[in-house]
Protein backbone atom coordinates (compact mmCIF):
# COMPACT_ATOMS: atom_id res chain seq x y z
CA UNK A 1 0.00 0.00 0.00
CA UNK A 2 2.06 3.06 -0.85
CA UNK A 3 -1.04 5.28 -2.26
CA UNK A 4 -1.85 8.52 -0.45
CA UNK A 5 0.92 7.77 1.91
CA UNK A 6 1.36 9.20 5.39
CA UNK A 7 3.65 8.73 7.94
CA UNK A 8 5.18 10.36 11.42
CA UNK A 9 8.03 10.50 13.61
CA UNK A 10 6.69 11.68 16.88
CA UNK A 11 9.76 11.75 19.04
CA UNK A 12 9.25 12.83 22.85
CA UNK A 13 11.06 16.12 24.03
CA UNK A 14 12.78 14.67 27.17
CA UNK A 15 15.94 14.98 25.49
CA UNK A 16 17.56 16.24 22.26
CA UNK A 17 17.29 14.42 18.78
CA UNK A 18 19.32 11.25 19.48
CA UNK A 19 21.06 10.21 15.99
CA UNK A 20 19.32 7.11 16.02
CA UNK A 21 16.10 9.03 16.32
CA UNK A 22 17.21 11.00 13.44
CA UNK A 23 17.40 8.11 11.10
CA UNK A 24 14.23 6.87 11.84
CA UNK A 25 12.84 10.30 10.79
CA UNK A 26 14.93 10.48 7.87
CA UNK A 27 13.81 7.06 7.03
CA UNK A 28 10.11 7.97 7.29
CA UNK A 29 10.69 11.81 5.38
CA UNK A 30 12.30 9.95 2.16
CA UNK A 31 9.73 7.00 2.15
CA UNK A 32 7.00 10.06 2.43
CA UNK A 33 8.70 11.55 -0.17
CA UNK A 34 9.38 8.67 -2.75
CA UNK A 35 6.26 7.95 -2.65
CA UNK A 36 4.65 12.00 -2.40
CA UNK A 37 3.55 11.41 0.24
CA UNK A 38 2.69 13.57 3.88
CA UNK A 39 5.31 13.27 6.50
CA UNK A 40 3.69 14.45 9.97
CA UNK A 41 5.60 15.48 12.76
CA UNK A 42 4.08 15.12 16.10
CA UNK A 43 5.38 15.90 19.74
CA UNK A 44 4.60 13.29 21.91
CA UNK A 45 4.79 15.04 25.01
CA UNK A 46 3.10 13.02 27.46
CA UNK A 47 6.39 12.41 30.06
CA UNK A 48 5.02 15.65 31.95
CA UNK A 49 7.89 15.71 34.03
CA UNK A 50 11.04 15.40 31.76
CA UNK A 51 9.54 16.90 28.38
CA UNK A 52 10.31 20.90 28.16
CA UNK A 53 9.70 23.67 25.48
CA UNK A 54 13.48 23.83 25.34
CA UNK A 55 13.46 20.29 24.63
CA UNK A 56 11.23 20.41 22.02
CA UNK A 57 12.88 23.33 20.17
CA UNK A 58 16.31 21.56 19.98
CA UNK A 59 14.42 19.05 18.26
CA UNK A 60 12.91 20.99 15.72
CA UNK A 61 15.84 22.95 15.51
CA UNK A 62 17.95 19.56 14.43
CA UNK A 63 14.92 18.44 11.99
CA UNK A 64 15.52 21.53 10.02
CA UNK A 65 19.19 21.57 10.13
CA UNK A 66 19.16 17.97 8.66
CA UNK A 67 16.56 19.32 6.23
CA UNK A 68 13.76 17.21 7.15
CA UNK A 69 10.84 19.64 6.57
CA UNK A 70 7.26 18.33 7.52
CA UNK A 71 4.26 18.78 5.93
CA UNK A 72 2.15 18.94 9.30
CA UNK A 73 2.94 19.26 12.73
CA UNK A 74 4.90 22.19 15.13
CA UNK A 75 4.93 25.66 13.19
CA UNK A 76 3.12 24.32 10.33
CA UNK A 77 -0.13 23.22 11.11
CA UNK A 78 -2.56 21.00 9.27
CA UNK A 79 -6.43 19.58 9.57
CA UNK A 80 -5.33 16.24 11.91
CA UNK A 81 -3.83 18.74 14.64
CA UNK A 82 -3.43 19.48 17.47
CA UNK A 83 0.43 17.79 17.03
CA UNK A 84 1.04 17.67 20.72
CA UNK A 85 0.07 14.76 22.63
CA UNK A 86 -0.62 16.88 25.70
CA UNK A 87 -3.16 18.78 23.58
CA UNK A 88 -5.25 15.78 22.59
CA UNK A 89 -6.80 15.10 25.68
CA UNK A 90 -10.33 14.99 24.38
CA UNK A 91 -9.13 12.54 21.77
CA UNK A 92 -8.43 10.17 23.72
CA UNK A 93 -11.44 10.73 26.36
CA UNK A 94 -13.56 10.07 23.22
CA UNK A 95 -11.85 6.93 21.93
CA UNK A 96 -12.00 5.25 25.70
CA UNK A 97 -15.74 5.96 25.83
CA UNK A 98 -15.89 4.11 22.53
CA UNK A 99 -13.95 1.12 24.10
CA UNK A 100 -16.30 1.18 26.94
CA UNK A 101 -19.59 1.20 25.01
CA UNK A 102 -18.12 -2.13 23.16
CA UNK A 103 -17.26 -3.83 25.33
CA UNK A 104 -13.29 -3.56 24.48
CA UNK A 105 -12.32 -1.73 27.78
CA UNK A 106 -13.41 -2.40 32.01
CA UNK A 107 -12.22 -0.98 34.92
CA UNK A 108 -9.79 -2.02 37.00
CA UNK A 109 -9.38 -2.24 41.14
CA UNK A 110 -6.33 -4.02 41.59
CA UNK A 111 -3.62 -2.28 43.87
CA UNK A 112 -0.18 -2.22 43.03
CA UNK A 113 0.46 -4.04 46.16
CA UNK A 114 -2.23 -6.73 44.28
CA UNK A 115 -0.27 -6.27 41.27
CA UNK A 116 3.09 -6.71 42.88
CA UNK A 117 1.65 -10.10 44.77
CA UNK A 118 0.14 -11.39 41.11
CA UNK A 119 4.21 -10.99 39.79
CA UNK A 120 5.47 -12.50 42.60
CA UNK A 121 3.30 -15.36 42.40
CA UNK A 122 4.02 -15.87 38.81
CA UNK A 123 7.98 -15.69 39.52
CA UNK A 124 8.06 -18.07 42.16
CA UNK A 125 5.46 -20.71 40.74
CA UNK A 126 5.81 -20.14 36.51
CA UNK A 127 3.16 -19.42 34.51
CA UNK A 128 1.40 -16.28 32.84
CA UNK A 129 3.40 -13.21 34.06
CA UNK A 130 0.98 -10.72 32.79
CA UNK A 131 -2.61 -9.17 34.29
CA UNK A 132 -4.23 -12.02 35.80
CA UNK A 133 -7.60 -10.50 34.57
CA UNK A 134 -9.01 -10.34 37.83
CA UNK A 135 -10.99 -7.74 37.23
CA UNK A 136 -12.43 -8.62 34.18
CA UNK A 137 -15.61 -10.85 34.91
CA UNK A 138 -16.94 -7.80 37.39
CA UNK A 139 -20.15 -7.31 36.83
CA UNK A 140 -20.90 -3.86 35.29
CA UNK A 141 -23.49 -2.90 37.92
CA UNK A 142 -20.64 -3.66 40.58
CA UNK A 143 -18.09 -1.72 38.79
CA UNK A 144 -20.28 1.27 38.09
CA UNK A 145 -21.26 1.33 41.80
CA UNK A 146 -17.37 1.38 42.87
CA UNK A 147 -16.53 3.80 40.11
CA UNK A 148 -19.04 6.25 41.55
CA UNK A 149 -18.14 6.01 45.17
CA UNK A 150 -14.40 7.45 44.36
CA UNK A 151 -12.80 4.09 44.22
CA UNK A 152 -9.36 4.17 42.16
CA UNK A 153 -9.24 2.21 39.08
CA UNK A 154 -7.29 1.88 35.87
CA UNK A 155 -9.11 1.03 32.06
CA UNK A 156 -7.75 -1.79 30.63
CA UNK A 157 -7.99 -3.27 27.00
CA UNK A 158 -10.32 -6.84 26.56
CA UNK A 159 -7.96 -8.59 24.52
CA UNK A 160 -10.48 -11.00 22.85
CA UNK A 161 -10.28 -14.84 24.02
CA UNK A 162 -11.49 -16.33 20.91
CA UNK A 163 -8.97 -14.18 18.34
CA UNK A 164 -5.91 -15.87 16.87
CA UNK A 165 -2.52 -15.30 17.19
CA UNK A 166 -1.42 -11.96 16.04
CA UNK A 167 0.39 -11.77 12.52
CA UNK A 168 1.83 -8.93 10.52
CA UNK A 169 3.65 -8.95 7.51
CA UNK A 170 6.51 -6.31 8.43
CA UNK A 171 7.53 -4.49 5.42
CA UNK A 172 11.24 -4.63 6.60
CA UNK A 173 11.01 -8.03 8.69
CA UNK A 174 8.88 -9.86 6.55
CA UNK A 175 6.27 -12.31 8.59
CA UNK A 176 5.88 -12.09 12.51
CA UNK A 177 3.56 -13.48 14.94
CA UNK A 178 2.88 -13.01 18.02
CA UNK A 179 0.79 -15.46 20.51
CA UNK A 180 -2.38 -14.14 21.66
CA UNK A 181 -2.08 -16.36 24.81
CA UNK A 182 1.12 -14.15 25.48
CA UNK A 183 -1.29 -10.94 25.74
CA UNK A 184 -2.14 -9.77 28.74
CA UNK A 185 -5.42 -7.10 29.43
CA UNK A 186 -2.69 -4.10 29.76
CA UNK A 187 -3.77 -0.67 31.27
CA UNK A 188 -5.45 1.85 27.95
CA UNK A 189 -6.00 4.87 30.86
CA UNK A 190 -4.19 5.39 34.39
CA UNK A 191 -6.27 6.47 37.59
CA UNK A 192 -5.86 10.04 37.04
CA UNK A 193 -7.41 9.61 33.48
CA UNK A 194 -4.33 10.19 31.38
CA UNK A 195 -3.34 7.73 28.14
CA UNK A 196 -0.95 5.06 28.26
CA UNK A 197 1.80 5.65 25.22
CA UNK A 198 0.42 2.41 24.12
CA UNK A 199 -3.30 3.42 23.47
CA UNK A 200 -2.52 7.69 22.85
CA UNK A 201 -0.04 6.62 19.99
CA UNK A 202 -2.88 4.57 18.27
CA UNK A 203 -5.68 7.16 18.87
CA UNK A 204 -2.99 9.72 17.45
CA UNK A 205 -2.09 7.10 14.24
CA UNK A 206 -5.88 6.34 13.84
CA UNK A 207 -6.90 10.19 13.76
CA UNK A 208 -3.99 11.02 11.52
CA UNK A 209 -4.61 8.54 9.07
CA UNK A 210 -1.06 7.03 9.48
CA UNK A 211 -0.95 4.27 6.46
CA UNK A 212 2.99 3.54 7.69
CA UNK A 213 4.58 3.02 10.57
CA UNK A 214 8.62 3.45 10.30
CA UNK A 215 10.36 2.86 13.50
CA UNK A 216 13.13 1.31 15.64
CA UNK A 217 12.90 -2.31 16.30
CA UNK A 218 12.57 -1.13 20.45
CA UNK A 219 8.56 -1.06 19.51
CA UNK A 220 8.62 -4.44 18.00
CA UNK A 221 7.25 -6.21 21.32
CA UNK A 222 4.82 -2.86 21.38
CA UNK A 223 3.33 -4.13 18.21
CA UNK A 224 0.97 -6.61 18.88
CA UNK A 225 -0.53 -4.36 21.74
CA UNK A 226 -1.32 -1.91 19.62
CA UNK A 227 -3.10 -3.93 16.95
CA UNK A 228 -5.45 -4.73 19.44
CA UNK A 229 -6.39 -1.18 20.10
CA UNK A 230 -6.71 -0.84 16.59
CA UNK A 231 -8.91 -3.87 16.13
CA UNK A 232 -11.09 -2.54 19.54
CA UNK A 233 -11.65 0.87 17.83
CA UNK A 234 -12.41 -0.71 14.72
CA UNK A 235 -9.67 1.23 12.90
CA UNK A 236 -7.44 0.31 9.73
CA UNK A 237 -4.45 -1.12 10.75
CA UNK A 238 -1.35 0.43 9.53
CA UNK A 239 1.71 -1.24 7.65
CA UNK A 240 4.50 -1.99 9.95
CA UNK A 241 7.89 -1.32 9.24
CA UNK A 242 10.78 -2.01 11.98
CA UNK A 243 14.40 -1.41 10.62
CA UNK A 244 16.91 -2.72 13.79
CA UNK A 245 19.30 -0.39 16.01
CA UNK A 246 22.40 1.12 15.68
CA UNK A 247 25.17 -0.07 17.24
CA UNK A 248 28.38 0.65 18.42
CA UNK A 249 31.54 -0.30 17.19
CA UNK A 250 31.46 -2.69 20.25
CA UNK A 251 28.52 -4.47 19.59
CA UNK A 252 26.48 -3.15 21.93
CA UNK A 253 23.29 -0.48 21.51
CA UNK A 254 24.61 2.97 20.84
CA UNK A 255 25.00 5.21 23.88
CA UNK A 256 27.18 7.54 25.15
CA UNK A 257 29.86 5.65 26.26
CA UNK A 258 30.54 5.76 22.29
CA UNK A 259 30.92 9.57 21.73
CA UNK A 260 28.39 12.45 21.18
CA UNK A 261 24.71 10.89 20.73
CA UNK A 262 22.54 14.11 19.78
CA UNK A 263 22.20 15.93 16.33
CA UNK A 264 23.18 19.18 17.77
CA UNK A 265 26.25 17.37 19.01
CA UNK A 266 27.94 16.66 16.17
CA UNK A 267 26.88 19.62 14.39
CA UNK A 268 28.72 21.55 16.54
CA UNK A 269 31.91 19.37 15.81
CA UNK A 270 32.22 20.57 12.86
CA UNK A 271 30.03 17.70 10.85
CA UNK A 272 27.90 19.40 8.16
CA UNK A 273 24.21 18.15 7.91
CA UNK A 274 24.57 16.84 4.40
CA UNK A 275 27.13 14.46 5.70
CA UNK A 276 25.22 13.15 8.60
CA UNK A 277 22.31 12.69 6.58
CA UNK A 278 24.17 10.50 4.41
CA UNK A 279 25.97 8.76 6.79
CA UNK A 280 22.85 8.37 9.09
CA UNK A 281 20.69 7.42 5.70
CA UNK A 282 23.43 4.05 5.12
CA UNK A 283 23.34 2.71 8.62
CA UNK A 284 20.72 0.03 7.45
CA UNK A 285 19.71 1.26 3.92
CA UNK A 286 21.75 1.14 0.96
CA UNK A 287 21.41 2.23 -2.86
CA UNK A 288 23.48 -0.76 -3.75
CA UNK A 289 26.34 -2.63 -2.61
CA UNK A 290 28.81 0.62 -3.90
CA UNK A 291 27.18 4.10 -3.43
CA UNK A 292 28.28 5.78 -1.00
CA UNK A 293 28.02 9.26 -1.47
CA UNK A 294 24.89 10.82 -2.36
CA UNK A 295 22.63 13.86 -2.00
CA UNK A 296 19.21 13.60 -0.87
CA UNK A 297 17.62 13.99 -3.96
CA UNK A 298 19.19 10.80 -4.71
CA UNK A 299 18.33 9.21 -1.59
CA UNK A 300 14.38 10.36 -2.50
CA UNK A 301 14.33 9.01 -5.42
CA UNK A 302 16.02 5.99 -4.46
CA UNK A 303 14.19 5.03 -0.89
CA UNK A 304 12.54 1.61 -1.01
CA UNK A 305 11.46 -0.47 2.51
CA UNK A 306 13.02 -2.98 0.54
CA UNK A 307 16.52 -2.12 1.22
CA UNK A 308 16.36 -1.99 4.54
CA UNK A 309 18.54 -4.50 6.37
CA UNK A 310 17.41 -6.04 9.07
CA UNK A 311 21.06 -6.05 10.64
CA UNK A 312 21.77 -3.48 13.23
CA UNK A 313 23.57 -0.61 11.73
CA UNK A 314 27.03 -0.07 13.31
CA UNK A 315 28.33 3.51 14.06
CA UNK A 316 31.27 3.85 12.50
CA UNK A 317 33.19 7.70 13.78
CA UNK A 318 36.32 7.71 11.47
CA UNK A 319 33.84 6.68 8.00
CA UNK A 320 31.74 9.85 9.20
CA UNK A 321 34.71 11.97 10.01
CA UNK A 322 35.93 10.62 6.17
CA UNK A 323 32.13 11.02 4.67
CA UNK A 324 32.84 15.03 6.01
CA UNK A 325 35.83 15.40 4.75
CA UNK A 326 34.56 14.89 1.10
CA UNK A 327 31.78 17.45 1.87
CA UNK A 328 33.85 19.42 2.74
CA UNK A 329 36.35 19.41 -0.27
CA UNK A 330 32.98 19.70 -2.68
CA UNK A 331 31.32 22.92 -0.31
CA UNK A 332 31.35 25.60 -2.41
CA UNK A 333 34.18 28.05 -1.72
CA UNK A 334 32.13 31.16 -0.88
CA UNK A 335 30.07 29.02 1.92
CA UNK A 336 33.27 27.73 2.78
CA UNK A 337 34.71 31.55 3.59
CA UNK A 338 31.40 32.28 5.48
CA UNK A 339 31.98 29.69 7.51
CA UNK A 340 35.32 29.99 8.11
CA UNK A 341 35.21 34.07 8.71
CA UNK A 342 33.12 34.11 12.51
CA UNK A 343 36.35 31.05 13.39
CA UNK A 344 38.77 33.98 12.69
CA UNK A 345 36.67 36.77 14.45
CA UNK A 346 36.18 34.57 17.51
CA UNK A 347 39.85 33.64 17.43
CA UNK A 348 41.08 37.60 17.23
CA UNK A 349 42.44 36.68 13.90
CA UNK A 350 40.31 38.94 11.85
CA UNK A 351 38.04 42.26 11.83
CA UNK A 352 34.18 41.16 10.82
CA UNK A 353 35.36 43.22 7.64
CA UNK A 354 37.50 41.06 6.54
CA UNK A 355 34.69 39.22 4.56
CA UNK A 356 34.17 42.18 2.55
CA UNK A 357 37.27 43.79 2.07
CA UNK A 358 39.35 40.20 1.66
CA UNK A 359 37.00 38.29 0.05
CA UNK A 360 38.89 37.35 -2.61
CA UNK A 361 41.81 36.58 -0.78
CA UNK A 362 39.95 34.54 1.69
CA UNK A 363 38.52 32.49 -1.86
CA UNK A 364 41.73 31.66 -2.52
CA UNK A 365 42.97 30.56 0.86
CA UNK A 366 39.85 28.02 0.33
CA UNK A 367 41.49 25.54 -1.22
CA UNK A 368 44.67 25.25 1.11
CA UNK A 369 42.56 24.22 3.60
CA UNK A 370 39.43 21.89 2.42
CA UNK A 371 42.02 19.47 1.38
CA UNK A 372 43.14 19.18 4.88
CA UNK A 373 39.69 19.45 6.84
CA UNK A 374 37.81 16.88 8.26
CA UNK A 375 35.31 18.83 10.45
CA UNK A 376 34.23 22.51 10.17
CA UNK A 377 35.77 23.97 13.21
CA UNK A 378 37.73 26.20 14.88
CA UNK A 379 40.17 23.74 16.04
CA UNK A 380 40.88 22.53 12.62
CA UNK A 381 40.51 25.77 10.91
CA UNK A 382 41.95 28.29 13.20
CA UNK A 383 46.02 26.47 13.79
CA UNK A 384 46.10 26.30 10.27
CA UNK A 385 46.08 29.44 8.80
CA UNK A 386 46.76 31.25 11.73
CA UNK A 387 50.10 32.18 10.38
CA UNK A 388 48.79 34.06 7.68
CA UNK A 389 47.00 36.59 10.23
CA UNK A 390 50.04 37.21 12.03
CA UNK A 391 52.73 39.56 11.47
CA UNK A 392 55.18 37.09 12.36
CA UNK A 393 54.75 33.04 13.48
CA UNK A 394 55.19 31.70 16.54
CA UNK A 395 58.31 29.48 16.20
CA UNK A 396 57.62 25.37 16.90
CA UNK A 397 60.85 24.72 18.88
CA UNK A 398 60.39 20.91 17.52
CA UNK A 399 60.41 22.51 13.96
CA UNK A 400 63.62 24.58 14.39
CA UNK A 401 65.68 21.86 15.69
CA UNK A 402 64.70 19.58 13.11
CA UNK A 403 64.54 21.74 10.53
CA UNK A 404 66.44 25.23 10.87
CA UNK A 405 69.47 24.04 13.31
CA UNK A 406 70.56 21.55 10.45
CA UNK A 407 73.74 22.48 8.80
CA UNK A 408 72.86 24.13 5.24
CA UNK A 409 69.40 25.55 6.04
CA UNK A 410 70.55 29.29 6.42
CA UNK A 411 72.10 28.76 3.27
CA UNK A 412 69.17 27.63 1.79
CA UNK A 413 67.35 30.78 2.98
CA UNK A 414 69.61 33.02 2.16
CA UNK A 415 69.62 31.79 -1.72
CA UNK A 416 65.80 31.55 -1.28
CA UNK A 417 65.26 35.14 -0.50
CA UNK A 418 67.88 35.79 -3.25
CA UNK A 419 65.40 34.95 -5.39
CA UNK A 420 61.99 35.40 -4.34
CA UNK A 421 62.94 39.57 -3.95
CA UNK A 422 64.00 39.19 -7.50
CA UNK A 423 60.72 37.73 -8.65
CA UNK A 424 58.38 40.50 -10.61
CA UNK A 425 55.22 38.21 -10.28
CA UNK A 426 54.66 36.81 -6.76
CA UNK A 427 52.50 34.17 -7.45
CA UNK A 428 52.34 30.27 -6.87
CA UNK A 429 53.55 29.53 -10.32
CA UNK A 430 56.80 31.86 -10.15
CA UNK A 431 57.65 31.40 -6.60
CA UNK A 432 57.68 27.43 -7.30
CA UNK A 433 59.90 27.87 -10.11
CA UNK A 434 62.84 29.97 -8.23
CA UNK A 435 62.72 27.81 -5.03
CA UNK A 436 63.20 24.80 -7.02
CA UNK A 437 66.56 26.66 -7.86
CA UNK A 438 67.96 26.77 -4.39
CA UNK A 439 68.72 23.12 -4.36
CA UNK A 440 71.34 23.63 -7.48
CA UNK A 441 72.59 26.69 -5.91
CA UNK A 442 73.90 25.88 -2.62
CA UNK A 443 74.23 22.26 -2.80
CA UNK A 444 71.31 21.99 -0.17
CA UNK A 445 69.34 19.01 -0.44
CA UNK A 446 65.71 19.86 -2.04
CA UNK A 447 63.95 19.04 1.34
CA UNK A 448 65.69 20.76 3.66
CA UNK A 449 65.73 23.40 1.19
CA UNK A 450 62.20 23.97 0.95
CA UNK A 451 61.40 22.86 4.76
CA UNK A 452 63.57 25.44 5.80
CA UNK A 453 61.65 28.16 3.82
CA UNK A 454 58.54 26.86 5.51
CA UNK A 455 59.51 26.76 9.05
CA UNK A 456 60.27 30.52 8.59
CA UNK A 457 57.43 31.18 7.11
CA UNK A 458 54.88 29.25 8.65
CA UNK A 459 56.57 28.51 12.26
CA UNK A 460 56.22 24.92 11.49
CA UNK A 461 56.91 21.77 9.20
CA UNK A 462 53.31 21.08 9.14
CA UNK A 463 51.23 23.83 6.99
CA UNK A 464 48.96 24.57 4.10
CA UNK A 465 50.99 24.22 0.42
CA UNK A 466 54.42 26.42 0.43
CA UNK A 467 53.95 27.84 -2.56
CA UNK A 468 50.35 28.92 -2.36
CA UNK A 469 51.03 29.72 1.37
CA UNK A 470 53.89 32.24 0.14
CA UNK A 471 51.53 34.09 -2.58
CA UNK A 472 48.92 34.99 0.25
CA UNK A 473 51.75 36.10 2.85
CA UNK A 474 52.94 38.33 -0.13
CA UNK A 475 56.74 39.43 -1.32
CA UNK A 476 56.70 42.04 1.74
CA UNK A 477 55.07 39.57 4.51
CA UNK A 478 57.30 36.57 3.23
CA UNK A 479 60.88 38.35 2.99
CA UNK A 480 60.20 39.74 6.46
CA UNK A 481 59.80 36.13 7.97
CA UNK A 482 62.61 34.89 6.33
CA UNK A 483 64.76 37.62 7.33
CA UNK A 484 63.42 37.20 11.16
CA UNK A 485 64.04 32.94 10.78
CA UNK A 486 67.52 33.59 9.88
CA UNK A 487 69.64 33.87 12.87
CA UNK A 488 67.87 30.55 13.94
CA UNK A 489 69.06 28.98 10.95
CA UNK A 490 72.44 27.04 10.70
CA UNK A 491 75.33 27.92 8.20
Amino acid sequence: MTDNVRVRFAPSPTGHLHIGGARTAIYNWAFARHHGGSFVLRIDDTDKERSTDENTQAILRAMRWLGLDWDEGPEVGGDRGPYYQTQRSENYAVALETLKANGHAYPCFCTAEQLEAQRETARTVGGFSGYDRTCRHIQSAEAQERIAAGEPHVWRVKVPDDRGDITIEDAIRGTVTWPIDAMDDFILARTDGTPTYMFATVVDDWQMGITHIIRGDDHLSNTPRQITVYEALEAPVPIFAHMSLIFGPDGKRLSKRHGATSVEAYRDEGILSEALLNYLALLGWSIDDKTTLFDRETLIREFDLSRVSKNPGIWDPEKLEWMNGVYIRDMAVDEFVDRMVPMLVNAGLAAPEIAEHSRDWLRALVPLLAERVRRMIPDEIVPKVRFLFVEFPEMDPASVDKVLAKEGAGTALDEAARLLEALADFSAGPIEEALRQVPEATGVKAKLAFQAVRVAVTGTMVSPPLFESLELLGKVGALARIEKARPLAAE
